[in-house]
């Protein structure tokens, strides 16, 4: 048997993603830019993926830039943003437990001459909104924040950026990376006030290398404030090349497939409560993250002699049962997050993260429970 509870790093794609892809590849393979008839059927697929993409966030079509996933998004976002508006400011509030495509954007802006402030989480990785306030002021040009931090679910202040910016009378154009809360919480980029949003396909069981940027038109981001390539007119010279349309397609029949957003939050909090029910049981573990945070992640401590890079691939070679010990874009690095929470090295070096998706069942924790037992047994700390 196998359980895979990676799917913070990427899900398995749904069937009606691979469908859509393998129609793409087959039947609708033509370059979208092309006037005949191949050229129109694969447009029209890529003007439908955009137009769900677009109603889930609750904008319009002509507001997504489609990506190569959520890293390039996020860095289009946020030099772009800056490039805009570097003649009013020099300020960025972002926080240390971004992912690393937004934590090493804004370390290059920082070598250029910009001011980064890093707001610091507590031991349980929140970060307030009163840390925001004090932080964002009329030199601010940018706020990035991502909405779910991807390694212990933090639910970040998002919500509160639109009155931060507004009560210090700042130019701040605001960044909110929903790659994580996509799919699995409402977003309504009005409601939130964001200038712009990143989203990926393969963290809602559609595929990898495909993603998608929100720019608020009222924002009045020009192409020139992103161009970083060129060489075409697609995706309105932000990003231009000829579009993926098999992997826009999935992405787009991705969104079309995703359950109610209520009733699948209730499924995954479900689960988190048997998990953390079951994992408390075993002597020594310790959770990371409290069960304020998103229900779709859980990161613990495990209480033996070896590493979380040993435990994953012993539990992935012997138990077919697939976990993580942070981000998958830090290669096996130590957890930026967890340090920057100040947990001790010892929590460091032991920790996993269990994330699921709504394909997940009780029989999967259990697999993993019993799985680290064994382990715990085998090689206990000494």
């Amino acid at each position: 048997m196998t359980a895979y509870l990676d799917n913070s790093a990427t899900t398995m794609p749904c069937d009606e993603c691979v469908d859509a892809v393998t129609n793409m590849l087959k039947n609708k393979w033509g370059n979208p830019s092309s006037l005949h008839r191949l050229g129109i059927d694969a447009m029209t697929e890529v003007i439908g993926a955009r137009s769900a993409i677009a109603e889930s966030l609750g904008v319009k079509s002509e507001e997504i830039i489609f990506t190569s996933g959520g890293t390039e998004a996020n860095n289009l976002a946020i030099f772009g943003a800056v490039k805009a508006r570097k003649r009013l400011g020099s300020r960025i509030v972002t926080t240390a437990i971004e992912h690393e495509s937004v934590l090493q954007s804004v370390q290059e802006l920082e070598k250029q001459g910009f001011e980064a402030i890093w707001l610091k989480p507590d031991k349980q990785g929140n970060i307030t909104k009163e840390q925001l306030f004090d932080a964002v002021n009329r030199d601010t040009i940018l706020v990035s924040m991502m909405y779910i931090n991807n390694e212990v679910g933090t639910i970040m202040p998002v919500e509160s950026i639109k009155r931060a910016v507004k009560r210090a009378d700042s130019p701040a154009l605001i960044h909110i990376d929903c790659v994580q809360a996509y799919g699995k919480t409402s977003i309504n980029a009005k409601k939130l006030g964001a200038d712009l949003i990143t989203v990926s396909a393969h963290k809602i069981h559609g595929p990898k290398g495909v993603g998608a940027l929100y720019v608020n038109k009222e924002a009045n981001l020009t192409d020139q404030n992103f161009a970083r390539t060129f060489g075409g007119e697609q995706e309105k010279k932000i990003r231009p090349g000829t579009e993926s349309a098999p992997l826009i397609a999935g992405f787009g029949a991705a969104v079309n497939a995703l359950p109610a957003i209520v009733e699948q939050r209730n499924h995954i909090t479900e689960l988190n409560t048997y998990a953390r029910q079951k994992l408390a049981e075993i002597e020594g573990i310790c959770f990371n993250n409290d069960e304020d945070t998103s229900p779709y992640i859980i990161n613990i401590y495990i209480p033996t002699f070896m590493r979380s890079q040993t435990i994953l691939q012993e539990l992935s070679a012997n138990y077919n049962i697939y976990v993580s010990n942070g981000s998958a874009c830090a290669k096996g690095k130590k957890s930026h997050v967890l340090t920057a929470m100040g947990l001790d090295d010892e929590t460091l070096d032991k920790s996993i993260r269990i994330s699921f998706s709504r394909y997940n069942t009780k029989e999967d924790i259990d697999l993993l429970v019993n799985a680290l037992k064994e382990l715990i047994i085998k090689h206990p700390r000494s």
